[in-house]
């Protein structure tokens, strides 16, 4: 964590300020030819459905996640590439990485020399380099943490991992997210399961477990919950609580 802050750090002199970026226009090119070396729970399901660009964008960040791991797959290395899609994941979520990359008046040599930064400090793998200067040659950037998210589905479906995403209004104790994590085996057989946690304040309390395909099924546990239910049974619409 140290190291991508230091990352975060030093790259921003050799940044522009995020006012004089250009937006970079969606690349019509979606083809990746390059290669390179003790609970009760209920469960609820919900559906996603994309359109437009949005649907493009997800097939094409598909074919690059895919990519990835189909490289790392063949050198034995799934967990370590994994390890650094999340910390790219990390790296560009600052919206003035991201810009910088996605620029079209910025050359590609100080772009490169960034990206060598990046190498460096988080410490990621010849061919995870190799996988960045492609998106930043491809003018495919932009598509980082959506390849990141897919990278994520691609690895959970080949080491039989479920993710499970539990949001609650304060950080649950490690025996609480171990027994979730055994409900969660439970429920759908895997072999593992992987849990990731977020803060929501607007629950009130309690918590709610988001698993399956694109987190399709919802465990919902909260206290936000029961109000809902309780002001749809009474018949009174939302219940708005005093602060």
């Amino acid at each position: 964590m140290a190291s991508l802050q230091q990352t975060s750090i030093s790259l921003q002199s050799k940044l522009l300020p995020s006012s004089q970026l250009p937006r970079l226009p969606p690349s019509l090119n979606l083809s990746f030819s390059a290669t390179f070396p003790s609970l009760k729970l209920t469960t609820t399901t919900t559906t996603r459905p994309l359109h437009g660009g949005a649907k493009m964008s997800a097939t094409a960040a598909s074919s690059y996640a895919t990519a990835l791991a189909d490289v790392a797959k063949s050198n034995n290395s799934l967990d370590t590439t994994s390890s650094d899609v999340e910390k790219l994941e990390k790296v560009f979520s600052d919206a003035q990485v991201l810009d910088f990359f996605a620029n079209p008046t910025v050359e590609i040599l100080k772009k490169r020399q960034v990206l060598d930064e990046i190498v460096k400090s988080s410490e990621l793998q010849p061919h995870t380099a190799n996988f960045l200067n492609i998106l930043v040659d491809a003018k495919r950037i932009d598509l980082i943490k959506e390849i990141a998210k897919e990278f994520e589905m691609v690895y959970n479906k080949l080491t039989d991992t479920e993710l499970a995403v539990v949001s609650s209004v304060v950080p649950l104790e490690s025996q609480h997210l171990a027994q979730i994590a055994k409900q969660v085996q439970k429920l759908t057989g895997a072999k593992n399961v992987r849990i990731k946690t977020k803060i929501d304040p607007s629950l009130v309390a309690g918590f709610t477990i988001r698993y399956g395909n694109s987190g399709s099924k919802l465990i919902d546990m909260s206290v936000k919950k029961q109000l809902e239910e309780i002001a749809a049974q009474l018949e009174v619409g939302d219940i708005q609580l005093a602060v």
